[in-house]
Order: C-alpha cells, then sequence, then structure tokens
C-alpha cells in the first residue's frame, strides 16, 4: 500500500516524524522517527515533455524546503536528447543513447547529419546537453520533423545486428509507434529527464542542514554538478544511498526520542483536506497542465532573462490558483486529490529552479542561457542555495567547497 507524506514533523530544529496517508484508503498516518531518509526521486513532471513517471513531482525536495533544508543547484535540469516524440501517449519515453552508440546516426528532416555542424569530433557520441540542445537548434530553426524533433537512423546497420543489439529499441517502436526501426528511422527529441539538483547534503553521511533529515538518489544535489553522465546515477544510488542509510541508522542509535506536536499534525490535517472544504475552485488538473506549459516554454533547454522574469510572474499566479484547487468525491484513492497536494511541491520546485536559473548568468552544463553563453570562472567557485527564509523562498551565493585532489587531477588531464 503507498503512502503520500504531506508534512515532515519537527521537534525544535530537527525532525521527529512524518504526517501523510494511504492512497487507496485515504487514512491518516504519522510516523515518529528519529532519523528520515528521502530518496524520493526528480522533478520532472513539472515539464510536459518527461521520461519522468507520475512520482517525480519533486515531493521529497518540498517537504525538505519547508522542514528548513537548502536546496542546492536547482538550475541544472538535464534534458535527455531522444525521447520518443509521437504518437502523443508515449511522448518522452527514453530512447536509449546504445542507439547512438552502437552507429544510429541523426539527421534533420532535409536528410542532414547536422551533429556535424555542433560536434564534429564526437557528433552523435556528443554530451548530452549537447546533443538535446542540437535537436532544439534544428527545429527552432525549421528542419526539424514533422512532430517537433529530429530522425534517429540506425536502418543503415543489419537487421538482425540491429535486433540482437537494440531488442528492447526494436519492440518499443515495433509495439508502441508501428515503426520498424531496422527499415526506417525513429523520430525523437529532447525530455526532461533528471536534476543534477536537489536537498543540499553532506557527501560522506547524506545529512541535511536539518539534524536527522537524510537524502540520496535524485533528491540530493551537488553528487553530478552541473551535468550528470549516462549510467551515474545507478551507481549514485548505490554509494550515496549505503552511506546515507548507515548514517540515519547511526544518527537514530545517538538521538533521544523525539516529541510529536500535535498542533503540527492538525494544521497538516487541515491543509490536506481543504479541496475536499472549498464550493468553488478550479480542478488540479487544469492548473497542472499550465505549469507544466510554463515550465517548457520559459524554462527549458534555452533561457534568457526576459523569459525566467516572465516564468516566475506566471509561477506566482498558479501558486494563487492552486490556493483555491477543488477536488470531489471521497479519499479512497482519488488522483484529482492526490494532484492537488502534488501541486504544492511542483510549485515549489519549479519556483526554486526559475530563481537559480535566473540568477546564473552563465552557461555550464546542462543550464543554458542564450544571454549569456559562456561559462564564467567566478561562477565555478560558489553554488546557488535555496531556503525558505521568514515564510520566503530566499537564494544565496555560497562558496564551493574544494576538490578532491584525485579528481583535481583527473579534470586536468582531461582538458
Amino acid at each position: 500500500m503507498e503512502c503520500t507524506i504531506t508534512k515532515l514533523l519537527t521537534d525544535g530544529d530537527r525532525v521527529s516524524g512524518a504526517f501523510g496517508y494511504w492512497r487507496e484508503s485515504g487514512r491518516f498516518v504519522t510516523f515518529k522517527a528519529k532519523s528520515i531518509v528521502i530518496a524520493t526521486g526528480g522533478i520532472g513532471k513539472s515539464w510536459k515533455v518527461t521520461s519522468n513517471s507520475w512520482e517525480c513531482t519533486g515531493d521529497g525536495m518540498a517537504l525538505a524546503y519547508e522542514a528548513g533544508a537548502e536546496l542546492l543547484d536547482m538550475e541544472f535540469v538535464q534534458f535527455h536528447p531522444t525521447g520518443m516524440v509521437w504518437p502523443p501517449g508515449v511522448q518522452g519515453i527514453l530512447v536509449t543513447e546504445a542507439v547512438r552508440g552502437e552507429g544510429g546516426i541523426l539527421r534533420n528532416k532535409n536528410g542532414e547529419r547536422f551533429m556535424e555542424k555542433y560536434d564534429p569530433k564526437r557528433l552523435e557520441l556528443s554530451t548530452r546537453d549537447v546533443v538535446a540542445r542540437s535537436i532544439y537548434t534544428e527545429v527552432k530553426e525549421g528542419r526539424g520533423t514533422p512532430h517537433g524533433g529530429a530522425f534517429l537512423d540506425i536502418s543503415h546497420k543489419d537487421a538482425e545486428y540491429v535486433k540482437r543489439k537494440l531488442p528492447s529499441m526494436y519492440h518499443q517502436f515495433k509495439e508502441l509507434a508501428d515503426v520498424d526501426i531496422t527499415k526506417g528511422p525513429m523520430e525523437v527529441g529532447p525530455t526532461c529527464h533528471y536534476v543534477m539538483g536537489g536537498i543540499r547534503v553532506d557527501a560522506e553521511t547524506g545529512q541535511s542542514s536539518v539534524p536527522g533529515l537524510f537524502a540520496a538518489g535524485e533528491a540530493a544535489g551537488g553528487l553530478h554538478g552541473a551535468n550528470r553522465l549516462g549510467g551515474n546515477s545507478l551507481s549514485d544510488l548505490l554509494v550515496f544511498g549505503r552511506r546515507a542509510g548507515l548514517a540515519a541508522a547511526e544518527h537514530a542509535k545517538k538521538t533521544a526520542t523525539p516529541s510529536l506536536d500535535n498542533a503540527q499534525i492538525e494544521e497538516a490535517e487541515r491543509q490536506v483536506l481543504a479541496p475536499f472544504d472549498r464550493t468553488d475552485g478550479e480542478n488540479p488538473y487544469t492548473i497542472h497542465h499550465d505549469l507544466q506549459d510554463v515550465m517548457q516554454r520559459l524554462v527549458g533547454i534555452f533561457r534568457t532573462d526576459e523569459d525566467l522574469r516572465q516564468a516566475l510572474a506566471e509561477l506566482e499566479k498558479l501558486k494563487e490558483r492552486a490556493k483555491k484547487v477543488r477536488v470531489e468525491g471521497s479519499r479512497l484513492f482519488n488522483p484529482g486529490w492526490h494532484l492537488s497536494r502534488d501541486l504544492q511541491c511542483m510549485l515549489t520546485v519549479s519556483e526554486a529552479c526559475t530563481y537559480a536559473a535566473l540568477a546564473r548568468t552563465e552557461s555550464r552544463g546542462a543550464h543554458s542561457r542564450l544571454d549569456f553563453p559562456k561559462t564564467e570562472d567566478a561562477w565555478g567557485k560558489k553554488n546557488l542555495v535555496i531556503v525558505k527564509k521568514s515564510g520566503a523562498m530566499t537564494l544565496l551565493e555560497v562558496p564551493r567547497g574544494p576538490m578532491p585532489a584525485e579528481l583535481t587531477q583527473i579534470l586536468a588531464e582531461d582538458q
């Protein structure tokens, strides 16, 4: 049975537990805990075209933020270059990079191999951010495919070779798009995939700035810098998930049992039931649709000062609309009710991402500003941190800590 957590409970400056409800029955539940590990994934459902599943609403980050934790590097959102773009029902489902690794070629509607212009050395094997921006540019300049993407073609390879090396891709396109990739190209395009930012934690323990609150995986920020390389998230989960779990257990052994504040629990109940009590208000799905439109248009692959300021203004309007959201029916597995809560989380992380993107006046990794196209050394020496102060979202610049000597050596050799 799945449980939705709607609030982290605190005892002074430390976490004391969590409040939520069982999704099937709608019954409330309260957990008392000395340590909490957040491993809730990313924020992709704030964008219209995404590879993320319905769970990736940034709820763990938003809960931590509301409890006083810091969010780090929220501007760095990775767009995977090749997601399916047609038919609409499968939009965003990833096309593995193995297709390009096995010799897949990207072409525009004119049949041109356009990666020769953007990265003549690595071509289709360039980094995700470069390939995604290249496809986006081709589409923006009128050379995109019929459904707003690019053609990825592996059909020049032997059919049996393709089926043997890429069996999942062969079946995926055959079953979902009625396309035989051994005979013709796939239609692909950039899709919101991964956030490098998240809850600011200590690398060795996964401990956040709130005592007893830990995070791991995509919910934690800082590990991947400005851009994650393919495959690294899995090793991230194993290594840093273990560290967070061990540290959380050790913290619990040394910590006295916290007290639960009934006033916090009663307030959490009131907030989560409010959508049922309203006689007039908006459907949460309409607001979610508009949020995705704002983030896709204004906080996407390429960003500008004008777009980001417009996005912040639009997000303020959406926040006001979300305060009046209304749902019908009972608490028994009610998707509209679940979304009304998820909306609050998505609006929080979307605002954090937009604020940070506006502040970072350079291009670095997955963050690309058309009005500031260069990577600036000064920005490489600091991070952007989002924290809640006096009830308002506040952005801070903090010095970046020194890199380990072995990593510094590797980067120097690479350059």
